[in-house]
C-alpha cells in the first residue's frame, strides 16, 4: 500500500463510507450492545473514532503551523469525550462521524507539501505526520470490525491487509519477549518472520485473516499451524 498521504485519501474515503453505512444501520439497541471491545459498547467505538478524527486534525494541523498541538487534551480528556459521546442516539452519532470525517478531509487538503515532513506528538510519542493519514485508515477499519457487525477482516483490501500485518509484526519483535512464529500468506512463498525463525512454528492463512489475528481481532480458526498444535498466542497490540 503507498505511503503517500494524499494517494491514501481515496482509501479514507472509501473507508469511511462504508463505515457511515454501518453506523447509519444501527439503532439505539444496537448501539447499547457490546462491542469487541472489552467495556466498551458500539457506541464507545463510534464515539471514539469521531474524537480520534478530531485529534488527528490537531495533529495535521500542527504539522501545517508549526505550533505545538497535541492530539487529545489529555488522556483523561480523551477518555471522558468518549464516555460522554457513547450514549448519544444513533442520529447525533452519525451526524458527528460525517461533520468530523469532513473536517479530517479537509484538514489533509490544507497540508502544503513541505508538511509532510514534520513530526508531531501523537498519542503514544512522536509519529512522521507523513503518516497520519494512514493512521486513521488503520482506525477506521480496524475499528470497523470491533463494531461487531457485517464487517470482516476478509472486507479489507489484500494491500491494507499486508501493510497493517507487517506493521503489527514488528510491533511485537520490538517487544521485551517477541513470540517465534514465522506468519505464511495462502498462495505466496511470502514470509513474516517475528522473533527466532528455527524451530519457531509457521502460521499459514490468508493476509487479513493472519493481520486481524495478529492484532487480536480474530481467534484465528482461519489459519493453519505447523506443526500441528495451538495457534501461537501474539502479545498486545496497540
Amino acid at each position: 500500500m503507498t505511503t503517500d498521504p494524499l494517494l491514501l485519501m481515496g482509501e479514507v474515503d472509501a473507508a469511511t463510507s462504508r463505515l457511515l453505512r454501518t453506523a447509519a444501520s444501527f439503532d439505539a439497541a444496537d448501539l447499547a450492545a457490546a462491542s469487541l471491545l472489552p467495556g466498551w459498547t458500539r457506541g464507545h467505538v463510534l464515539a471514539h473514532l469521531a474524537r480520534n478524527a478530531d485529534g488527528f486534525v490537531n495533529l495535521l494541523t500542527s504539522a501545517r503551523t508549526g505550533e505545538a498541538l497535541p492530539m487529545y487534551a489529555s488522556l483523561e480528556a480523551r477518555t471522558a469525550d468518549i464516555e460522554a459521546g457513547s450514549s448519544r442516539p444513533p442520529a447525533e452519532h452519525l451526524d458527528d462521524l460525517r461533520r468530523t470525517a469532513d473536517l479530517f478531509s479537509e484538514a489533509v487538503a490544507a497540508m502544503p507539501a513541505d508538511a509532510w515532513a514534520a513530526t508531531v506528538q501523537a498519542r503514544k510519542g512522536p509519529w512522521p505526520a507523513a503518516l497520519l493519514v494512514w493512521g486513521r485508515l488503520r482506525e477506521i477499519e480496524v475499528h470497523h470490525l470491533d463494531l461487531a457487525a457485517d464487517y470482516q477482516a476478509a472486507h479489507w483490501s489484500e494491500t491494507f491487509a499486508h501493510r497493517l500485518l507487517r506493521e503489527a509484526a514488528s510491533h511485537h519483535a520490538m517487544g521485551p519477549t517477541p513470540p517465534s512464529m514465522v506468519l505464511r500468506l495462502d498462495g505466496t512463498e511470502h514470509e513474516v518472520v517475528i522473533g527466532e525463525r528455527v524451530g519457531a512454528p509457521i502460521v499459514a492463512g490468508p493476509a487479513p485473516d493472519l493481520a486481524a489475528w495478529l492484532i487480536g481481532r480474530a481467534d484465528g480458526a482461519p489459519l493453519s499451524v505447523v506443526p500441528d498444535g495451538p495457534l501461537p498466542t501474539p502479545p498486545e497490540w496497540i
